[in-house]
């Protein structure tokens, strides 16, 4: 009893410390928006409001399956990737091979779904390390998708498809609702279900999920192949927005859902995830992003400061993981 009793404790005393710190959080998106609506009289119009949250929504999907992955002490630096590749594979679908919307739309997620599931393979049974994994596969994506495409942009999207990007329904933009809706069910999947809190017992203390009898193997493929579909969904609002297949999409999104996902509370190491704080950490990354070209900072710069918030972030975590030890 002693040991199935001691991975739960420890997996709530992180939970909690984790609410913790998306209260940081929390001033730091209100503190940061004050910042840029003083340095710019129209950060807080209507219209770019929507256009903050409407940028957030792609790799906001992308930090929701990191969010798993890290909470289990894994990372995924292929997510990317993936998103350019899941793009094309529905581009190529439905725009060369004139097949169904609704084929491109599976096409997008099975393609996302299926190199996660490889990544996840490849960790458990190759046993090599996910940083190793993903970045090779970060490669490996990327490549495929422009051999796929010939190295250029497949347009003409249906516009079925396209409305998953372009719409607005009452004024909402529609990637804005798929993210809302995925990030409920995420929350309830991490936070209330045998699957979420076994991927943070996992990252806590892989021996102690073991002897809980938690098939740790398994866990891992179907928490990279999560990874891998939502990184196919977000591929997808990817394509639908611009209306077109493209091989070089999600630069750096690997970086920027990563930084997310550590802003709101989820230990780089593992152990404790939060995906209504990664949420919060989007959206700071989102208006930081957009107060950035607002004041017209070179993307060079901007490049700069997400990799400087996303050392910050990490630190910050480690000093109150420290902190919430010393309690």
């Amino acid at each position: 009893m002693a040991s199935t009793a001691s991975p739960a404790a420890s997996w709530r005393a992180r939970f909690a410390g984790g609410a913790a710190l998306r209260l940081e959080s929390i001033v730091v998106l209100i503190v940061l928006s004050g910042i840029m609506a003083a340095l710019s009289n129209v950060f807080l119009s209507v219209s770019n409001i929507l256009n903050i949250v409407l940028s957030t929504s792609v790799f906001g999907v992308l930090a929701i399956g990191m969010t798993f992955v890290i909470s289990s002490a894994g990372i995924d630096l292929s997510v990317g990737s993936i998103l350019a590749l899941s793009g094309v594979v529905g581009a190529i679908l439905t725009s060369t091979l004139d097949w169904p919307w609704w084929v491109g739309i599976l096409g997008c997620l099975a393609a996302g779904a299926f190199t996660g599931a490889v990544n996840g393979f490849l960790v458990t049974r190759g046993a090599i390390p996910p940083f190793i994994v993903t970045l090779g596969m970060l490669g490996v994506a990327r490549g495929f998708a422009l051999v796929l495409s010939d190295g250029v942009s497949i347009y003409g999207l249906p516009p079925e498809i396209t409305w998953l990007g372009q719409g607005r329904p009452f004024g909402v933009p529609v990637p804005v609702i798929v993210l809302l809706l995925t990030a409920l069910v995420a929350h309830v999947v991490l936070a209330h279900t045998r699957f979420g809190i076994y991927a943070q017992v996992i990252g806590d203390n892989e021996g102690a999920a073991r002897a809980m009898g938690v098939r740790v193997e398994r866990m891992k493929v179907l928490l990279y192949t999560l990874s891998g579909l939502l990184s196919g969904l977000a591929g997808l609002l990817f394509a639908a927005r611009i209306n077109s297949g493209e091989p070089t999409a999600g630069l750096s999104y690997e970086l920027t859902a990563i930084t997310a996902t550590i802003l709101g509370g989820t230990n780089l190491f593992g152990g404790r995830g939060s995906v209504a704080g990664t949420l919060i950490g989007a959206l700071i990354m989102g208006v930081l992003q957009n107060g950035l070209n607002l004041l017209a900072v070179r993307p060079f710069y901007q490049q700069i400061a997400i990799g400087a918030v996303l050392i910050l972030a990490v630190w910050l975590d480690r000093i109150n993981s420290r902190e919430g030890w010393r309690r």
